[in-house]
């Protein structure tokens, strides 16, 4: 009897357990099959939910440098409406000095731009054929975004000087390459955006069989947890009455 009772105490303990948690499958003895899958499963969505940081992580990095290269467009712009005016024949030496000043501010603030703009340490702007690999999913796979180079030798302006004898074909030169750069990078995020998408769709799907597989049926397990409480009652009241009837036997009163 006190095995039959140990039994049904165990059950009943499992069967609160799995509701109080929400998990079907908590060891190996509920379903060694279904416990390898669920690990198996569990690895699979950490893999995949890490790569899908690590995408956005790049996307983020995407963001920072094209939010960079268009302010340089900005002042790739400005330089060249400048060095229209500095094309004015009427214009003396001095009045081109003062028009070469802003456009060496400008030539500044796009060089330091191509040094300093980075994330988490990971310069974005100053190398042309610079690329940036991550994890993407559980198995390792890799996905790549590639930087853009705006230094101003890349851009071939470190020179650009409108007291000299210039060429406006070199600032166009210019806005063409960082316009490239910036072409690239929307098409990079794009291609992240899919990636992700992609990893959302299998995480999901994958969170869904574990759930199927491995979640307490509530309404299920609280039939079953009454069924056993009731059992329960009953083989506690039967034991209670052996015990009654034997110390009966015993003294002589039954």
């Amino acid at each position: 009897m006190s095995n039959v009772h140990s039994v049904g105490e165990n059950l009943n303990n499992y069967l609160v357990s799995s509701l109080s948690s929400g998990k079907r499958i908590q060891n190996a003895s509920n379903g060694a099959a279904e416990m390898a899958i669920l690990q198996k499963q569990e690895r699979q969505v950490g893999g995949i939910n890490a790569g899908t940081n690590n995408m956005q992580m790049g996307k983020d990095a995407i963001n920072i440098a094209d939010g960079a290269v268009s302010e340089i467009t900005d002042s790739l712009q400005r330089m060249r409406e400048l060095a229209l005016q500095a094309s004015n024949g009427t214009l003396s030496k001095e009045d081109k000095s003062y028009i070469q000043m802003e456009i060496d501010q400008l030539k500044a603030g796009i060089g330091e731009a191509a040094e300093t703009t980075n994330y988490n340490g990971v310069k974005l702007l100053d190398n042309e054929d610079g690329k940036v690999t991550m994890a993407i999913n559980a198995d390792g796979g890799e996905h790549e975004f590639s930087k853009v180079n705006a230094t101003l030798d890349y851009l071939g302006i470190k020179d650009f000087d409108v007291t000299k004898s210039f060429d406006l074909k070199t600032i166009d030169s210019a806005l063409e390459k960082i316009s490239g750069g910036r072409a690239k990078l929307g098409a990079q995020s794009n291609a992240f955006d899919v990636a992700i998408n992609y990893n959302n769709g299998i995480s999901y799907n994958t969170v869904a069989s574990q759930s199927r597989m491995g979640d307490t049926e509530y309404g299920d397990y609280i039939q079953k947890l009454k069924k056993q409480q009731l059992l329960n009652d009953v083989q506690a009241q039967m034991q209670k009455r052996r015990q009654e009837d034997e110390e009966r036997r015993v003294t002589g009163l039954f």
